[in-house]
């Protein structure tokens, strides 16, 4: 199902070269994470999202930006003030995206699941390291929780229900920082050719055109042609520099940084 899953992402994305693109095209839906703006174009992508014709999963992450302490700190102490439990790994979760999420998409999406990621080590994987073929080991930990027709339908129910649900997985992810594993009997996926292969017949069949043209280019000696690839090169490595920021947690947004100062206003 991962070739049609789909994702609440942050607008930003849709921007992004090539891959935001095609995000947009396969139906994604962005949000610029204010909620007053966000209602309304989020529940119109998710009710489209009911006719859609092949099976599908919709991916949310209910916490809205990447973990930081200066992020937990902030969200901790909002859940001081609101009553709600302390969590140690995770940060608060945003409930209105997710009960309009399952308002709009019950009956459709059969059921919820909840997933938490690991890295051994304690690794931080960036888009860099990828590209230097560094392996990074992941523990991906998968349950079904509910079927979505027992998720509460009533708003402030299934806001109950989401932290509650986060309370277990703040309980999971200290087992497993303590014994390096999930209570679980892990599965380990066997090798599968078919990935190597699949990566070997798309990137022969799309450098030989490639370095054809290369080769034409520096066998026509003109200055002209030479510099346009020269700046073509130039342009695609900024690109991919800004690609790898975006990946690396300590160059994330400031979203959630702010949540304090609003709620002492």
């Amino acid at each position: 199902l991962l070739q049609s899953s789909k994702v609440l992402a942050k607008k930003e994305l849709s921007y992004m070269p090539i891959i935001g693109w095609m995000w947009y095209f396969l139906e994604i839906v962005f949000c610029k994470r204010k909620w007053e703006e966000d209602r309304k174009t989020v529940m119109q992508k998710l009710l489209s999202l009911r006719d859609y014709p092949e099976n599908f999963w919709f991916l949310i992450h209910c916490e809205g930006t990447r973990f930081t302490e200066q992020k937990h700190q902030i969200s901790m102490q909002v859940a001081e003030a609101k009553g709600l439990p302390q969590l140690k790994y995770h940060l608060l979760p945003r409930t209105k995206g997710f009960a309009v999420t399952v308002q709009c998409l019950r009956n459709v999406v059969s059921a919820v699941y909840d997933s938490t990621l690991n890295f051994r080590n304690n690794e931080n994987p960036t888009l860099l390291g990828v590209l230097n073929g560094k392996k990074y080991h992941a523990d991906l930990y998968v349950r079904q929780v509910i079927h979505i027709s027992e998720v509460p339908e009533d708003e402030q129910e299934c806001s109950n229900w989401l932290h509650k649900l986060y309370q277990e997985k703040d309980a999971f992810q200290e087992e497993y920082y303590r014994t390096g594993t999930y209570p679980a009997v892990p599965i380990v996926p066997p090798r599968r050719p078919w990935t190597l292969l699949n990566w070997l017949f798309w990137a022969l069949l799309l450098l030989y055109p490639l370095f054809k043209l290369l080769i034409n280019m520096i066998n026509s000696g003109s200055s002209l042609t030479l510099a346009s690839f020269a700046l073509v090169i130039v342009i695609a490595s900024v690109g991919v520099r800004w690609m790898i920021g975006v990946t690396e947690i300590n160059k994330g947004s400031t979203y959630g940084n702010n949540d304090n100062k609003q709620k002492q206003k």
